[in-house]
């Protein structure tokens, strides 16, 4: 069996695993003031800023799983309820997309990650929404499009790890 682990670079020590995911536990506006409401999947800030829970999934070229951000995207009114009444219908598949602001900054891209455009494109009940951000030069955007490899990935480890 392959190692799947990684020696970093920054530290030099082995680590043993290689992480695939990481996520933003609540939207970059978030205070946690009186009246605001932090869910896993939903947020609501001051009662008029909405959001939901997503994934910005990277191909991998070279490994056989992709690399997710869990991010959160800033949606309409409108488009959270919406999302809300349909979010244990099987078929809040068939949703179109919803349009929102990318509203986690990740960490190594110049410029940031929020406020970039985004499609939310809802799955079946119990499983996130796969976001897509607009087609521009952006440095996610093209990493969207076009892939990762698992040396990318691993920088991103050490970034996180080695802030």
């Amino acid at each position: 069996m392959t190692d799947p682990g990684y020696t970093c670079t920054c530290c030099g020590e082995h680590h043993a695993e290689l992480p695939f995911a990481y996520g933003a536990p609540a939207p970059a506006f978030w205070q946690g003031t009186d009246g605001d409401v932090l869910e896993e999947e939903r947020c609501v800030i001051g009662g008029q800023h909405y959001f939901l829970r997503g994934r910005v999934v990277l191909p991998v070229l070279d490994a056989e799983d992709d690399f997710e951000w869990g991010v959160w995207v800033s949606v309409s009114k409108e488009n959270f309820f919406r999302a809300e009444d349909r979010w244990d219908s099987p078929d809040r598949v068939t949703e179109p997309p919803y349009f929102g602001w990318l509203s986690t900054e990740l960490p190594g891209y110049e410029p940031g990650t929020l406020n970039l455009k985004t499609n939310l494109h809802t799955r079946p009940p119990g499983e996130r929404p796969l976001i897509e951000l607009e087609p521009t030069e952006h440095p996610l955007a093209v990493e969207q499009r076009g892939g990762i490899t698992l040396v990318r990935v691993q920088a991103i480890a050490e970034l996180l790890r080695h802030p």
